[in-house]
């Protein structure tokens, strides 16, 4: 009876095996973007160590000692291992074996696209480097940084983070849950499934954004990169058709880009970036200083020093009496603020904002 309930397991849906025992988080992602898929989507799962028992799986996981494709086994333990992802360094887990082999459906599937696409490429790529490749790393033992580095710099963490990564949460959860409600099942393999379901759920998060905002930012800052000749013959000022648009990321993307990979000329970057900050026609909007690089508090260009700090009224009346003083342009009317620290500054009209970078590149 139980060797025809196995077969008939096996027919219907692909038996995934992984080991048994304590858990990681590799593993649980793993098994997680398998079941994405249709072909795996009701697969029962076989957590085991036993040869015998894994040689009946259609598809194993982190387990076996074996990286062949062919036969779908994905382990990354043997000492001859040292497969990475395309343009990458780190070697990968099984997290990362898995997403290199069926990351591209996956996406695909997400977004109702051939698996060609060039948009399933860029998420493809995407989705690894700002999540996959950290769990391969953290499985591995491959610190972000340089130990070496690190030590001859005396640098000292000044505190413990691991309570609060990904890994060390799933690695918590081997540990039966007292929170639970009771009669939850406790066991190993049931601990293990929700741990998969945690991080799995990281990772769809993570798909959605970045193909439902991401993406369709990378658009709308591309096209406003492209026509930024037009909004100011400096090219620094580039204008967004709404707020909300995560920018950074992209106008980096792109200056390198039309820097063919180089360093970027200094004297094609972007300063300061316009946007609305609502969709309501008597929206305000925002002039925000681009900033060095995407980690940095220091802006390329801040608003100017005198304008800092200032609001409303006073700000209109300083630019008044800046004008006069100088004998320039006066500005709209209608400025709202300017940061202390210059960074971002606003005013009541589209007209106004710009008014404000053209003065600050002056």
């Amino acid at each position: 009876m139980a060797e025809t309930t196995a077969k008939k397991l096996k027919t219907s849906s692909p038996l995934i095996g992984t080991h048994n025992g304590h858990f990681h988080a590799d593993e649980a992602l793993a098994v997680y973007m398998l079941r994405l898929l249709p072909t795996y989507a009701s697969s029962p799962l076989l957590r085991s160590r036993d040869p015998a028992q894994l040689e009946t799986c259609h598809t194993v996981v982190d387990v076996g000692g074996v990286y062949d494709p062919a036969i779908n086994r994905y382990d990354h333990h043997q000492r001859t291992f040292a497969t990475t992802f395309p343009k990458h360094d780190t070697k990968l887990s099984s997290a990362g074996l898995v997403y290199m082999h069926f990351g591209r459906a996956i996406i695909a599937q997400h977004m109702s696209l051939p698996e060609d696409h060039p948009d399933v490429d860029l998420l493809y790529e995407k989705l690894y480097t700002d999540f996959i490749e950290a769990v391969d790393a953290n499985d591995n033992g491959i610190s972000a940084y340089d130990p070496a580095a690190v030590a001859a710099a005396n640098l000292e963490k000044r505190f413990k983070d691991g309570g609060v990564t990904l890994a060390s949460i799933v690695g918590d959860m081997n540990n039966p849950d007292p929170t639970s409600p009771p009669g939850e099942p406790q066991d190993e393999d049931s601990l293990f499934g929700r741990a998969s379901t945690l991080i799995g759920n990281v990772f769809a998060r993570k798909l959605h954004h970045a193909s439902s905002s991401w993406l369709p930012a990378r658009t709308a800052v591309g096209s406003a990169y492209q026509s930024r000749g037009d909004v100011h013959p400096s090219g620094r000022i580039i204008v967004l058709p709404q707020g909300g648009v995560p920018w950074k990321e992209h106008l980096y993307n792109f200056e390198k880009e039309a820097s063919a990979g180089g360093e970027i000329d200094p004297a094609a970057q972007v300063y300061y970036v316009l946007y609305p900050e609502s969709a309501a026609e008597d929206a305000k909007w925002r002039v925000q200083c681009v900033s060095e690089s995407e980690g940095s508090f220091v802006s390329r260009r801040p608003l100017p020093e005198v304008w800092r700090g200032v609001r409303d009224q006073d700000l209109d009346g300083l630019m008044a009496s800046e004008a006069e003083k100088t004998g320039k342009e006066k500005l709209p009317e209608g400025a709202v603020f300017v940061h202390a620290s210059g960074f971002i500054g606003g005013h009541k009209t589209r007209e106004g904002a710009m008014a404000m970078a053209v003065r600050s590149l002056e």
